[in-house]
């Protein structure tokens, strides 16, 4: 599939290439990231190599003409090339002093790795000779050479890269070289030869030698590299839009391979895992840039460049801070250096991890840098989920079978899987797996997104696994050199232990072990830095952040994680507590009112204590309570299963007692069964027709609320009843409870602060929610219910049989389970929101559904005016992240229109 790109008319765009001396560094949008940061740098004085930036919106203007560079491109390219002669003193295609180029790609968005880069473009048999005499280096030349041929027929040309990978290791066997670095120049003029081969085999014809057809050729790769697979994937994984198109920066090169002084790497300004700062990075001498990145060299860290070369290193500290006060941001740097001279190559906001996030935006505001506003906006609502995700029990007994570098923290458990297909086919049916590869790249990204976690046995903590994962929030091991890993066969050796495909593994992200077997997780602990953010967001926020909690235990940790209020309490849970059912049968069973008296009575007791608890732990802040919502027969045993034991019980010959009390028990479920419970005798219906029942509720809610009023607390319990649809059934239930209340609070000489309120489930509450709101003091809006209702959908079929096809073939933009249907059940909302404050100017509303954890609804919640959002506890610090991000994202809309 592919994305049309269209350039924007609208847009003041004069010129289609820019030199970093003049492009604007603050518009990506025109320059892509790496362009403008090429461009910042320059401008700051930093030293950059020469060079220029093809826009995006020439890359729209290449995919409006079908994947053809538009007319007179090359014409401009090649006057550029003029002038970046002049710049150089060289000259490109020249045999004596020729100029070579990189062609990197770079969008408005960082996507590393996800695109194409081909570097010492301008070599052939002539330019290279001219390069062995000029450096006096042949290996270094030939190195080059090689690295040209094989980028430039991977990516250019379309050559599987395994055919050159078989050669260049079939050379170090021959050669008896264990690293690439032990080959010798004549080893690499035997690769070059041998790629030039692999080149005529595959593609009919040879590598072309022309620079300025290599430079045409690479320019159009890396645009059609936009909508390469694994950039549409990691494009739709983050919801980056797909007409953004990529620049192309042509960068005079700079070798990294020239010798022992000559080197690349990667730096970070803080610590991209942790948070900490301190300059983190990796560096390995006589390399190229994607030998970092694609961690075919496991690489040295940054530290070892400052005791070898202390001044290279004070000087690479200076520029990154400098970068950093510049940018505000933690910035992730790409540097080579030649011959002991360092040279900038890129610069972008670092991906960080989740931890790392909300440290960084913390310790910028303490520093000056950034305001909690800013900090707040840095910081996504599922970088916080990631943070309350499990780690490994320290204290638990593991086998750990190796070890490598804890690139990307937090722990995974999964089947391990050897290739990204695989991993792709096993996690879109729900299995959790382990990626494990030798090594991963840009090809490995939906893999990695259908995993838990990654283990590769080569690469660094700048690595391209590291990286992706990290920004993805999963856990990741790299350079786990213990593991030989062996794909033919889908197996791994580490220690003397050998794991085969779907064997269970666990990796530690935060300590880079690898463990045989499931290990014991626990629950993670908030950090400093996320409490203080946290309390910034609640200085911002307009919505407040309540829960659902049915338990004690629930209301006890919803408070700690910072809830204003209790949502949802669903009373029928208690119910179904196994020393609890045989008084909730007897409720049921029992034909008459008196009947029902004596479990009710015992039922009082029960419900009382659950109530006065949850009570007390909310003391001050307001608690919704649920009447009995679903259908009585729910709580009796399924009718099949009676059915089958009273014919059992026919044929065996049961005691005639047991038969008797199974076939009545057996008819009275028979007598209830619906042929559509979710539409029948339940919520409100319930109330009206069994009011014995839910006058229990209110008056065991009322009777804990008092006792706790009389010892000096504050108790808020606000009564929902459910499921209504018509303004007649509120009025007639809440009428009954009213009495209910008043001589609970007449009897204990209290009075309670307290409301009567309906949760919005059913379309027809939601259009005619003036007339309810007659009788409500609060809405609350049941949006599981309600988009079950407005869609027609039964969500537990929907999900299991055809919701996902849904979403693949685009008939629905989102699942509306998980994220709130802004068109539809949006507008009953705003509908009920409208007509309810219409009639009562002070209802309170909020919802309490699933989508009060969810960023995207919440910020719907917020534009609606909702007073609340409630969701499990859980994600109650999301939610109080996203309702400051909506809080502050509807601010800076405001201020546009001023």
């Amino acid at each position: 599939m592919t994305y049309p790109l269209k350039a924007d008319r609208g847009m003041l765009v004069v010129k289609s290439i820019y030199f970093f001396d003049e492009g604007d560094g603050t518009n990506k949008r025109l320059l892509g990231g790496k362009g403008a940061g090429l461009c910042t740098m320059t401008q700051l004085g930093l030293p950059v190599p020469p060079g220029f930036v093809i826009t995006t919106e020439v890359c729209k203007r290449y995919y409006e003409a079908g994947g053809k560079l538009p007319d007179g491109l090359m014409k401009e390219v090649e006057a550029a090339m003029r002038k970046l002669e002049k710049f150089t003193g060289k000259r490109f295609g020249d045999p004596k002093n020729p100029l070579l180029v990189s062609i990197r790609s770079g969008s408005m968005l960082s996507m590393p790795g996800m695109m194409d880069t081909i570097l010492n473009l301008g070599l052939n048999d002539e330019t290279v000779g001219g390069l062995v005499k000029l450096t006096n280096n042949e290996r270094f030349a030939y190195d080059a050479y090689r690295r040209f041929i094989q980028m430039f027929g991977k990516i250019v040309l379309g050559i599987d890269a395994k055919k050159f990978d078989e050669v260049f290791e079939e050379q170090k066997r021959k050669s008896e070289a264990k690293v690439d670095t032990d080959l010798k120049a004549e080893d690499m003029e035997e690769v070059v030869n041998k790629f030039k081969k692999v080149v005529r085999e595959e593609t009919g014809r040879e590598f072309p030698s022309d620079p300025r057809e290599q430079l045409r050729l690479a320019i159009a790769a890396v645009f059609a590299s936009w909508n390469n697979k694994r950039a549409r994937e990691y494009r739709e994984f983050y919801k980056i839009p797909h007409d953004l198109g990529t620049a192309v920066s042509v960068v005079t090169m700079i070798f990294g391979n020239m010798g022992a002084d000559s080197g690349t790497g990667v730096a970070f300004t803080r610590d991209p895992a942790t948070g900490e700062r301190k300059l983190y990075g990796e560096y390995l001498f006589n390399a190229q840039g994607e030998d970092v990145v694609a961690g075919i060299r496991t690489p040295l860290k940054i530290t070892d460049l400052k005791e070898k070369y202390p001044k290279l290193y004070k000087q690479l500290l200076d520029i990154d801070e400098k970068l950093e006060r510049h940018y505000r941001d933690m910035q992730d740097v790409e540097f080579t250096v030649e011959r002991g001279k360092l040279f900038m190559l890129q610069t972008r906001a670092g991906k960080r991890t989740a931890q790392a996030a909300v440290k960084i935006a913390v310790d910028m505001v303490e520093e000056g840098l950034i305001t909690k506003e800013e900090a707040l906006l840095r910081v996504e609502p599922t970088q916080v989920e990631q943070l309350l995700h499990k780690q490994v029990d320290q204290k638990a007994k593991v086998k750990v079978i190796g070890k490598g570098l804890n690139a990307s923290p937090g722990a995974a458990i999964g089947k391990v899987v050897f290739d990204s297909e695989r991993a792709k086919e096993l996690g879109n049916k729900g299995e959790k797996v382990i990626l494990v590869r030798p090594e991963t790249s840009p090809d490995d990204v939906g893999g990695i997104i259908a995993s838990q976690g990654v283990l590769t046995s080569r690469g660094g903590a700048t690595s391209h696994a590291a990286v992706v994962t990290r920004g993805l929030g999963k856990p990741a091991v790299v350079g786990c050199e213990a593991i030989k890993i062996d794909l033919e066969n889908r197996v791994f050796e580490a220690n003397g232990i050998k794991v085969k495909e779907e064997d269970i593994i666990t990796i530690n992200g935060s300590t880079g072990e690898v463990i045989l077997g499931a290990a014991p997780l626990i629950e993670p602990k908030m950090t400093k830095e996320l409490l203080k953010l946290l309390s910034w967001s609640d200085g911002i926020k307009k919505l407040q952040n309540w829960a659902n909690a049915d338990y004690p235990s629930d209301a006890k940790r919803a408070r700690e994680l910072g809830a204003q209020g209790i949502g949802l309490c669903r009373t029928e849970h208690m119910f179904f507590e196994e020393e609890r059912l045989p008084l909730v049968h007897q409720m049921i069973l029992r034909q008459t009112r008196e009947e029902r008296k004596r479990p009710l009575e015992k039922l009082l007791k029960i419900q009382r204590s659950d109530f006065k608890e949850i009570l007390r732990i909310m003391d001050g802040l307001p608690v919704v309570i649920r009447l009995l919502d679903p259908p009585l027969h729910e709580f009796l045993p399924r009718y099949e299963a009676l059915l089958e034991k009273v014919l059992m019980g026919r044929i065996g010959g049961s005691k005639p007692d047991e038969l008797k009390a199974a076939e009545e028990l057996l008819k009275r479920v028979e007598a209830m069964r619906e042929s559509n419970p979710m539409m029948g005798l339940r919520g409100c219906r319930l109330g009206i027709t069994h009011p014995d029942v839910i006058e229990m509720q209110v008056q065991a809610i009322f009777e804990a609320a008092c006792e706790l009023k009389r010892e000096g607390r504050n108790p808020r319990p606000e009564i929902m009843i459910p499921l209504v649809g018509h303004a007649n059934e509120l009025k007639v239930v809440r009428e009954q409870l009213e009495r209910v209340a008043q001589e609970v609070m007449e009897k204990y000489g209290v009075k309670v602060q307290y409301k009567f309120g309906t949760m919005i489930e059913v379309p027809r509450a939601a259009l005619t929610a003036d007339e309810i709101a007659e009788y409500a003091e609060f809405f609350s809006f049941g949006t599981n219910d309600l988009t079950q209702m407005t869609y027609a959908f039964s969500r537990d079929d929907a999900e299991g049989k055809f919701l996902f096809q849904y979403i693949e073939q685009g008939i629905l933009d989102a699942d509306p389970f998980q994220t709130l249907d802004r068109k539809g059940v949006g507008k009953l909302m705003q509908i009920g929101v409208e007509l309810g404050r219409g009639k009562r100017p002070d209802l309170e509303i909020g919802i309490c559904g699933e989508h009060g954890g969810d960023p995207k609804s919440i910020e719907f919640c917020h534009e609606l005016g909702l007073d609340y959002v409630s969701c499990s506890p859980f994600r109650l610090p999301v939610a109080r992240i996203a309702a400051a991000h909506a809080a502050l994202r509807a601010k800076a809309e405001r201020e546009r229109y001023l």
